[in-house]
């Protein structure tokens, strides 16, 4: 099986990329998102709000759902920016839980600085598909 080279400092910077290209006129709040897979692609994702607040959809979960529309499944980091450095939202980290427990998260702020969890951290005790009926 490939190993996968992580490159945070990679990772992170598309992420800030990413993070340039968010629609947020209501909150001002722009957050970027890039997901390592196991195949190596990085997928990447902005935050896009909308009027209708409900609609709008997390950096984070923008990036997940392009890996999974192409057919990724396996996921080794995520690296999230946002302006002070924020962690992601409850339901970016159960969306992420669908696939990995063990995946890497590093969250960075504007200027860069970087720290890093696992899913497992930051969502201790989750909802996984194990809790469901079979």
């Amino acid at each position: 099986m490939m190993e996968i080279e992580l490159n945070v400092h990679e990772l992170v910077a598309q992420a800030a990329t990413a993070r340039e290209r968010a629609y947020a006129p209501y909150s001002h709040f722009l957050v970027g998102a890039a997901l390592l897979t196991k195949s190596g692609r990085i997928y990447t994702g902005a935050n896009v709000e909308n009027a209708s607040y409900s609609v709008t959809i997390c950096a984070e979960r923008v990036a997940l759902f392009s890996a999974v529309a192409a057919g990724e499944r396996e996921f080794v980091a995520l690296a999230v920016v946002t302006d002070a450095g924020v962690s992601p939202c409850g339901a970016c980290r159960q969306a992420l839980r669908e696939f990995s427990a063990n995946l890497r998260v590093f969250i960075a702020d504007a200027a860069g600085h970087c720290r890093e969890h696992t899913l497992a951290e930051l969502l201790p005790d989750a909802f996984v598909p194990d809790d469901l009926p079979h």
